[in-house]
């Protein structure tokens, strides 16, 4: 049941992608609603993370677990039944909401359950699941859009996860143990509602901004963002040292190398996030390629990210890892930016003749490089941190990596439509007619090369990563 609400998870964070232009023909909407499908998820998601998974310390991790998947379910339904683009962008901001609630009680549940090397075997499962998903999502939602299962279209690929919810509830009531932590932390709501309203702010006018011709208040937005992430820093800081518990622990932004890894992932999976949503509608939209085909023609890509997660597991066997630190993350970060920036050569080479097989070797390689910055980032960012620490510094990650995606799909969505003028006029097969292959392709380059730049800023920032993966720095 844990297996199934992580696959919820990854299949809802992957196949919006694909069945968004879909979407937009079906219920109108403008580019953002194309942005917001991804933005509005991962946002909702960064924004309760940390609070989820501190309900489950305070409530008890079963108890939280249900009420997420619950949620969850109840908000796929939403999104299937949705009959406006803001009722579905709404929907899908729920849908994140509960997956913060549910993701997080896994940690503490799987620990519960296992003792010493079954804890391993346990947590070895996930990489499967995650893998299965990159790979099987966009193709199952394209198969589900294609198929039009009793005329529902795009609706199925969010009514799968009815009985994915359905397993995970009946499996967790049934099974799961009931567990808490021994101390029970307070909530920080002030810090949380500052750090979501700081978020809010800064995402919104850079979806929205574009399509409202960049009007005084978008800007006026964004820096309202910074100065209230600002505000956000000394609040925390003051509970810290009343004694209280902040959202996120002060202290650990004195660690270099985390700090260091915040900005990297960040970064990072903005580029990943932003060049999943972009390489979709250029699939579609641009080459007229129906939803399965799309998800079929991004394979290579799924199939280079298992191959990275592959290569990490077998050098953690001989240690090599651990005697790289940061190098490993660095390679993967130069491989995914060859790949992205080959990707931008082929398309200018192969012109108006350009298939799905052109871009497949530059796909492998870029995905190559994710899955080669993913496997050891989370061990590397986390070996800078106490044990104490622990709990808040992998919280805090994982907001920031929902963060960076939400705000990947923001800029490179932005840079992609502005660079296209708004030509992205209905279905996928009616664009392919009224829109040169050769406008999207130039479009495209010209959003791997912003992609590409993300990745060299993700590169400079790693430079402050720890050079072992354990290394200590205070």
């Amino acid at each position: 049941m844990l297996l199934a609400a992580e696959a919820m998870d990854m299949l809802d964070a992957l196949i919006a992608n694909v069945a968004a232009p879909s979407i937009r023909a079906d219920l109108g909407g403008g580019a953002a609603t194309v942005q917001w499908l991804g933005a509005a998820y991962a946002l909702a998601m960064a924004a309760g993370l940390v609070t989820g998974g501190r309900l489950g310390d305070i409530v008890g991790r079963k108890r939280m677990f249900l009420i997420g998947a619950l949620g969850f379910t109840v908000a796929s339904l939403l999104c299937a039944a949705s009959w406006s683009p803001g009722m579905l962008i709404g929907a899908r901001g729920l849908q994140g909401l509960f997956g913060a609630v549910m993701i997080p009680q896994g940690l503490g549940i799987i620990k519960e359950m296992f003792d010493g090397p079954e804890v391993g075997r346990a947590f070895g499962l996930f990489g499967p699941v995650m893998a299965a998903s990159t790979v099987g999502g966009p193709v199952l939602a394209g198969a589900l859009v294609d198929a039009d299962f009793f005329g529902s279209g795009w609706r199925m690929i969010f009514l799968i996860n009815l009985p994915l919810g359905l397993l995970a509830l009946l499996g967790g009531w049934k099974f799961l143990p009931e567990s808490r932590s021994t101390r029970r932390p307070r909530l920080d709501l002030a810090g949380a509602t500052l750090a979501s309203l700081a978020a809010l702010l800064l995402v919104l006018p850079l979806v929205q901004g574009r399509e409202l011709g960049w009007p005084a208040w978008t800007f006026v937005s964004m820096a309202a963002a910074v100065g209230l992430f600002g505000v956000f820093g000394r609040y925390e800081l003051r509970v810290a040292r009343a004694g209280g518990d902040p959202l996120v622990v002060p202290g650990l932004f004195r660690k270099r190398a985390f700090s260091a890894g915040l900005v990297t992932g960040g970064v990072f999976f903005a580029a990943v996030a932003g060049f999943s949503l972009v390489l979709s509608l250029f699939l579609q939209s641009g080459l007229g390629l129906t939803p399965l085909r799309a998800g079929l023609a991004s394979l290579p890509w799924s199939l280079g990210m298992v191959l990275g997660f592959a290569a990490i597991q077998v050098a953690e066997r001989f240690g090599i890892i651990e005697r790289l630190g940061r190098r490993v993350i660095q390679t993967g970060l130069v491989v995914m930016a060859l790949g992205t920036a080959t990707l931008a050569v082929t398309l200018n080479t192969a012109g108006t003749g350009v298939t799905p097989w052109h871009l497949a070797p530059a796909l492998v390689l870029a995905g190559l490089g994710m899955g080669l910055v993913m496997g050891p980032f989370f061990d590397t960012v986390l070996g800078a941190v106490e044990p104490h620490e622990s709990g808040s510094a992998s919280g805090t990650i994982t907001a920031v990596q929902q963060l960076g995606s939400a705000l990947g799909v923001a800029v490179l969505g932005t840079v992609f439509f502005g660079a296209l003028g708004g030509q992205i006029t209905g279905t996928a097969e009616q664009t392919a007619r009224t829109v040169a292959v050769a406008s999207y392709s130039a479009t495209l380059q010209v959003t791997l090369w912003a992609g590409t730049g993300l990745l060299a800023t993700a590169l400079a920032a790693s430079f402050l990563l720890p050079r072992p993966v354990h290394a200590q720095e205070h």
